[in-house]
């Protein structure tokens, strides 16, 4: 018995010894819900790698952003891996803030990541971020409400139909909104769907010379539909509403369609979260008539070490562990096909059991190969990038103009006022950056 105790005792001493000398990373993400699954599996990885430990800072998509910036450019040091866009992997890889991904390991499969993904993460062919999931943007919307009103969405729907059919499938009584679109001011929140918009009806941010766009009659028609849509078949408060506020009023069966990231079709056709799951159809993002752009984004969700970490062999450990093949076969197996991270790796869409489980993933890939983040724009442009301009000065020009426009959805702006703000702003900014002389 002594012996035994002994034994144990000498266990757990071990254990604790084991514990203190093991290495924590701290990792910065976005409270979407693939990552908050990813957070309840993470004792795969712990339990391959006992020497790792976790800690996580999971915050909302603007505040998260604005803190890894902030880290990453005044060398903080706070965060060894980071959830980034590929908006800030190719800017911050050239200025020498993100470290190379060269140990992801022999099985990692680098090749099977989709090529225009992989592209948006890579400087002069080098990985400086993994992929944990891609999209761009398509329409969800309401099958059963679209049959009761006598509708059926085009295969290539324009905004003069979606307008129409958002207004006729409106049913305040019933607490049904026809539509529900970003409000949320912030770059990646509603710039991310109006910039989109701006793209499907012919406009740009900024011509060749770099002189901003907003006082041209393409963003005066999108800001004006946008608003007015919103008025009259939009849900109430829609200026706070981003991305997940959207997702749960889908979900409870409030809005009729939904224009956003493609990486929502698990969510609004899963039968556990959502009320509407049997009754979601899926459409290719609406282009204005006469306009041969349907403004589809390119986005991934990345993961990433920045330079300053005295980690990097743990934390690339733990990236190829979350963005590979493993990590989705391990979500299969707990939480079904339909729910692994989409739109990272081709292996995926040859997968038969993921077609069968998942209705949205022929439209997703079909979305994100049609979009061409070099074109934004019908018109000529300097810059690339579909829902946002690749540019460092774009994270704070885009919240400024965001923010002006959400103040329109609420009702404390013109549409005109608004432009006006926003072309004043932006033209000092990029003056003030040397793009325009």
């Amino acid at each position: 018995m002594k012996l035994r105790t002994y034994l144990v005792g000498a266990c757990s001493a071990l254990a604790l010894a084991g514990a203190a000398h093991a290495e924590t990373l701290t990792i910065a993400t976005v409270n979407n819900g693939d990552m908050i699954r990813m957070q309840k599996l993470t004792d795969d990885f712990t339990s391959k790698n006992p020497d790792i430990q976790l800690q996580w800072v999971t915050l909302e998509e603007n505040v998260l952003r604005e803190r890894v910036t902030t880290d990453i450019a005044t060398k903080g040091g706070q965060y060894d891996v980071m959830t980034i866009g590929n908006y800030e992997v190719p800017i911050w890889a050239k200025q020498g803030w993100l470290l190379e991904l060269d140990s992801l390991g022999d099985d990692y499969d680098v090749d099977d990541l989709l090529p225009a993904i992989r592209g948006g993460l890579s400087v002069e062919d080098k990985l400086y971020a993994a992929p944990f999931y891609g999209e761009s943007a398509m329409i969800m919307y309401r099958t059963d409400l679209f049959e009761k009103a006598g509708l059926t969405m085009p295969e290539s729907p324009t905004w003069e139909f979606i307008g129409e059919a958002a207004r006729k499938i409106t049913d305040r009584n019933a607490d049904i909104s026809g539509i529900c679109l970003r409000g949320k001011a912030g770059w990646g929140e509603n710039m991310a769907f109006l910039t989109a918009a701006a793209n499907s009806f012919g406009g740009s941010w900024f011509d060749e010379s770099w002189q901003p766009q907003f006082d041209q009659p393409e963003w005066k028609e999108t800001l004006q539909f946008y608003a007015d849509l919103m008025k009259d078949a939009g849900p109430s408060g829609a200026s706070s509403n981003g991305f997940n506020e959207n997702l749960t009023l889908f979900q409870q069966g409030k809005c009729g369609m939904w224009i956003d990231a493609t990486v929502a079709a698990s969510f609004v056709s899963n039968p556990t979260d959502s009320t509407v799951a049997d009754k979601v159809g899926y459409a290719i993002f609406p282009s204005k008539e006469g306009v041969d752009n349907h403004g589809n984004w390119l986005w991934s969700w990345n993961l990433a070490v920045p330079a300053g970490s005295q980690k990097a062999e743990a934390a690339q450990k733990f990236i190829a562990w979350a963005t590979s093949k493993g990590y989705t076969e391990l979500v299969a197996e707990k939480e079904g096909w339909a729910n692994v991270p989409p739109g990272t790796r081709t292996s995926l869409y040859s997968n038969e059991e993921y077609k069968k489980a998942a209705p949205f993933a022929e439209p997703t890939l079909a979305a994100m190969d049609a979009a061409d983040i070099t074109k934004p724009s019908v018109k000529p442009v300097p810059y690339t990038g579909g829902q946002f301009v690749a540019i460092p000065e774009f994270q704070g020009l885009g919240t400024t103009v965001g923010q002006l426009f959400s103040a329109v959805v609420a009702g404390q702006s013109s549409v005109d006022d608004a432009l006006a703000q926003a072309q004043q702003i932006s033209v000092r900014e990029m003056t003030r950056a040397g793009y325009i002389k």
